[in-house]
């Protein structure tokens, strides 16, 4: 599946906000342990905010492949400031195509245009991976639902008040109990948790939450009892597929500027790029990337086409993290001690790469699912899924 020529000119503009904004202020960013503002409003003010959200609703409509080429170039600068921006972008998306027309009419327009954050909330303290072992409890009260429970680890949690969770309305019926509701972080209720003191990656804005004796209006559950689980499962292909995407995009950006060092740098009387040895490394991560890129292109046309991705998405995911974190040390040794330059991308990267082999599947839980989905389908369906 090509792109339009709208989306390319979209993934030229943002080419332009990750060299230009992201890339020369994601140091101090981190050294301020925030979200950042400055490159969050660019991104709005290029429509990155409405990418998949549907043309009725205000959006572009453009396709699941473009985003995964964002998520590459965008990831090229920081992974951190690309999760939060695609989180919340992800947010505008699921409230147009799933809420009712009422609550997409109250919460979209703010998301798109920036004045909200927003945030998908699986995780818990106690329930990571396996997404069935949730504890949020929804009860239901006259009117609604009331919510309790706590919420951990999860992207953009720091700023973000719109939000997408996930509770058991049937404590001891794992999956089949799961309902999805929209949070408004405004409501009495709702109480945000310090955000997260990291070694790295504070531009995710990593947090979480509490609800305590929340309530949820009926309309704003907007992912039924019983379909929630499988709605969950499913939008985790299209995750695995941009992290593997941005997975390529750190590497990508290192071995550019890697390249570029070597022609410059001299050793022994000579560029760094006339020593085999030193180019050897540099054709090893360009080869390995290639292919993870072409996996990336592969799970994003079967989303966008509709197929299942599940067996590709994870494959794609796995092979992307596990290559960044091979390439990315290679590379930085290839720049000898400059390389521990701030100014450079490689230790942000390596950190990226890090948190990118955790979220929405780890490595051992990525090889248990291509595992399941090649032995057949009535294992794959019992699977389970972290954010």
């Amino acid at each position: 599946m090509s792109l339009t020529h709208a989306e390319r000119d979209l993934l030229d503009q943002a080419q332009d906000l990750a060299r230009n904004i992201v890339t020369p202020n994601v140091a101090r960013w981190e050294r301020e342990r925030r979200i950042d503002h400055e490159g969050f409003r660019a991104a709005v003010d290029l429509g990155l905010t409405r990418l998949q959200v549907p043309v009725a609703h205000g959006g572009l409509g453009m396709s699941f492949h473009c985003k995964a080429r964002l998520a590459d170039v965008l990831g090229a600068a920081d992974f951190g400031f690309t999760m939060s921006l695609i989180n919340t972008q992800n947010v505008a998306v699921k409230l147009a195509m799933d809420a009712p027309p009422e609550i997409a009419a109250r919460y979209v327009p703010d998301l798109m245009a920036g004045r909200r954050w927003g945030c998908t909330a699986l995780t818990e303290p106690q329930a990571g991976s396996d997404f069935s072992a949730i504890t949020m409890h929804a009860r239901r009260v006259p009117g609604g639902w009331r919510l309790d429970g706590a919420k951990a680890w999860i992207s953009n949690a720091a700023l973000a008040d719109v939000v997408v969770m996930y509770a058991q309305t049937e404590p001891g019926s794992a999956g089949k109990g799961i309902a999805g509701f929209v949070i408004d972080g405004r409501r009495e209720g709702f109480i945000r948790e310090p955000a997260f003191a990291l070694g790295g990656q504070h531009t995710i804005g990593t947090g979480g939450f509490r609800l305590e004796g929340y309530i949820a209006r009926d309309e704003e559950m907007i992912q039924p009892i019983g379909q929630a689980f499988k709605s969950a499962m499913g939008s985790i292909n299209g995750a695995r597929t941009y992290i593997a995407a941005m997975s390529c995009g750190m590497v990508g950006e290192a071995l550019r500027v890697v390249s570029e060092f070597g022609e410059q740098r001299k050793s022994f009387g000579k560029p760094l790029a006339d020593h085999q040895g030193w180019r050897w490394r540099l054709a090893e991560a360009s080869a390995e990337l290639a292919a993870c890129r072409l996996m990336v292109d592969q799970a994003a046309e079967m989303i966008d086409r509709k197929e299942d991705a599940q067996l590709v998405a994870a494959q794609a995911k796995l092979l992307a993290t596990r290559m960044a974190d091979r390439q990315l040390p290679v590379l930085a040794q290839a720049m000898g001690a400059e390389g521990l330059r701030e100014h450079y991308p490689f230790a942000r990267h390596l950190i990226g790469a890090r948190v990118a082999g955790f979220v929405d599947g780890s490595t051992e839980m990525l090889l248990e699912r291509i595992c399941a989905v090649m032995r057949g389908p009535s294992l794959a369906r019992s699977g389970s899924a972290g954010r």
